[in-house]
């Protein structure tokens, strides 16, 4: 394990590495555009048939540079727990 030094005291202290990006899979686009995502990957992220996904994308320099797909269930408790206390009324 990664140590890191404590500021107060300067002994080192352990630093659990999260890991939080990796390439999952490489995947190709056919020509409707359509693309598949491996079964695993499916099964891993609780993927399933009929469900709703989010597409969110990042710009830099104009250009889109990263792309993430969410569950689109996953996405809307996300927004409700965030701004619950604002859109109660709605809800």
């Amino acid at each position: 394990m990664a140590k890191k030094h404590n500021n107060d005291t300067g002994k080192p202290v352990p630093v659990k590495h999260i890991s939080c990006c990796r390439v999952e899979a490489i995947i190709s686009v056919d020509e409707r555009g359509q693309m598949v995502l491996p079964k695993d990957l499916r099964d891993k992220a609780g993927i399933r048939a009929g469900d709703k996904i989010a597409v969110t994308s990042w710009e830099k320099d104009g250009k889109i540079c990263c792309i993430t797909l969410t569950r689109a269930a996953d996405l809307t408790d996300t927004v409700k727990r965030s701004l619950g206390h604002v859109i109660k009324d709605v809800l």
